[in-house]
């Protein structure tokens, strides 16, 4: 018997190892096919950073006049609607400065009310001084035939020919006073006229410049950074408390320069919040993309030509606009960290933006209720001092 021949066992023991690592060899390959299969078609076709914080609008809010504050009516965390009032400063000044303007607002329609009343009067004057020349006139024809005749003396038709001319001169002088007298009133009705205009113009600044004693709320939002105090006296334009509308986020997605390649603006994206667990997906998309590198736009940009160089791969600042939706399902916080992965399937997008915004990166009308508001109450001022002109 050949000594080199196993025995049975050993040989069905050998064949069956075989059998084994030929299936795990194919295991491994299929599991390779698989992987290559899924970068090549998923994995590839993405590009991914974890460089990524959320970011929003901060409104900064801030006094338009001057004052003390006299009333805090809210704090940080909490959540504040548009035209609601949060600060309140003392109005006594602007008060006072009200009153004023009224009063010369008042006193503005009754002088060109006297002023059509005076040009008026001028007409009626020019009417007697025609009258009076008239009558010179005619006194001055009946005497200068008796002149020859010797019935009267030569001194008489003197002087009436000087009453002549001072009765055109009254006249001249009568309708020259109602052309400068009309050319205050004329054209226009008593709160159309210039001087009433400006009054109310006035009026309006100084009835806003109460109103505005009262800092509102320009958006809907939630308070941070309050530094207002109570009693504080506070300057125009100076910053009072921040608000953050948390229903407008977006994320600053720090792609490195070797992924912007792959990226076009509408792209589709997901993003992952810690704060979320990334157990919820933000959905969005590319919105844009930086026109410089964060470093080009540091306070200290990086001098390469120094002669010591090393490169760094500098990342590019890409805006991922997130579904409202899902902000309101799942609200973020402004500074807060996220993972980003942008699907770079399609490539139908432009690199950099090719037209103008075409809708306002935030507006409100909270202000302009103001001038509809003054306009109307500058209005009745007029109207109760228009007397029998109205």
């Amino acid at each position: 018997m050949n000594a080199n021949l196993g025995s049975p066992v050993t040989n069905a023991a050998n064949g069956r190892r075989g059998r084994i690592l030929s299936l795990i060899a194919l295991l491994f390959i299929v599991i390779g096919t698989l992987w290559a299969a899924y970068w090549v078609l998923v994995l590839a076709k993405r590009e991914k950073t974890d460089d990524a914080y959320v970011n929003g609008n901060r409104v900064v809010i801030s006094a338009q006049v001057s004052g003390t504050v006299i009333a805090v009516l809210t704090d940080d965390t909490q959540l504040v609607n548009a035209g609601q009032v949060l600060v309140k400063l003392d109005p006594i000044d602007a008060q006072t400065a009200l009153s004023r303007a009224a009063g010369a607002l008042a006193q503005s329609v009754r002088q060109v009310r006297q002023q059509k009343a005076t040009a008026t009067q001028y007409d009626s004057e020019i009417a007697t001084r025609k009258l009076e020349l008239a009558r010179a006139i005619n006194d001055l024809a009946k005497r200068e035939p008796l002149v020859a005749e010797h019935a009267i003396a030569a001194e008489e038709v003197r002087h009436a020919q000087e009453s002549v001319q001072l009765a055109r001169a009254a006249l001249t002088q009568a309708e020259r006073q109602s052309l400068a007298a009309h050319a205050l009133v004329d054209g226009t009705p008593v709160e159309g006229n210039p001087a009433v205009l400006q009054a109310k113009d006035a009026y309006r600044g100084a009835w806003i410049a109460v109103r505005r004693n009262a800092v509102v709320a320009p958006v809907s939002g939630y308070v941070a950074e309050r530094s207002v105090q109570l009693g504080q006296h506070i300057q125009a334009g100076e910053a009072l408390m921040t608000v953050i509308p948390l229903h407008a986020l977006w994320v600053d997605a720090n792609f490195k320069e070797g992924q912007l390649r792959n990226l076009r603006i509408g792209q589709k994206a997901e993003v992952r919040s810690d704060l979320y667990g990334g157990s919820f997906i933000f959905h969005g998309h590319v919105e844009g993309m930086s026109a410089g590198t964060g470093a080009a736009f540091s306070l200290l940009p990086p001098q390469n030509a120094s002669g010591n160089w090393i490169k760094v791969v500098q990342r590019v600042p890409v805006r991922i606009l997130i579904d409202d939706n899902d902000l309101i399902k799942s609200p973020l916080r402004v500074g807060l960290s996220a993972t980003v992965t942008v699907d770079t399937t399609s490539w139908d997008g432009p690199v950099l933006a090719t037209q103008t915004g075409d809708r306002p990166v935030g507006d409100t009308q909270v202000y302009t209720q103001d001038l509809e508001q003054a306009n109307t109450e500058a209005d009745a001022v007029v109207r109760s001092n228009l007397g029998a002109d109205r």
